[in-house]
Parts: C-alpha cells; sequence; structure tokens
C-alpha cells in the first residue's frame, strides 16, 4: 500500500511557486486560463493526507444530508469542526 506525508517546507515552497506561476505552456497555466482557482490546491496541499481525507469525508456527508433534507426525512441536525451546521436524514435509494 502507498504511503503519503505531509510535504516537507521545500516541497511546499516550489509546489506552491509553481501553482502561482505556472510554467508557460504547462497544463497548469491551461487549468488557470480555463478558470480553476489553483490556490485551492496549495490550501489541499498545506494539509495532512488525513486532513484532507476528513474534509473530503465532511463534503460527502454533507451532500448526503442535503440529499436527505430534500426528500424532507430528517432525523436530526449537528456541526462539522469547521463550524458547518448540518442535518442527519434518511435516505432511501431507488
Amino acid at each position: 500500500m502507498r504511503q503519503y506525508h505531509l510535504l516537507t517546507p521545500a516541497e511546499l515552497a516550489r509546489a506552491e511557486e509553481r501553482l502561482r506561476h505556472p510554467p508557460p505552456g504547462s497544463r497548469m497555466e491551461a487549468a488557470r486560463q480555463f478558470g480553476i482557482d489553483l490556490t485551492l490546491l496549495i490550501e489541499q496541499l498545506r494539509l495532512t493526507p488525513a486532513e484532507r481525507a476528513r474534509r473530503m469525508h465532511d463534503v460527502c456527508q454533507a451532500a448526503e444530508d442535503a440529499r436527505g433534507a430534500a426528500r424532507g426525512k430528517c432525523l436530526g441536525s449537528g456541526t462539522l469542526r469547521n463550524g458547518t451546521i448540518f442535518t442527519r436524514s434518511i435516505v432511501h435509494r431507488q
């Protein structure tokens, strides 16, 4: 299984520089010109792999809760670590 680690300060600085000032003709430059916000990648790179996984899980859970709430199956509510309020719902899949 592949092991992931937090970037060293030097690796992070290099990645930030490349994302802030993409080399001409690179895919990063094409993405920026297309309208992709590369600073969001910098924000994610500053997190540990575990923190990234936790954020992804929280977003997925909020989407599931919103989907259930839209169907009117509310079970309760709570607050995520980042202060986001969410609603727990029963989701029936067909």
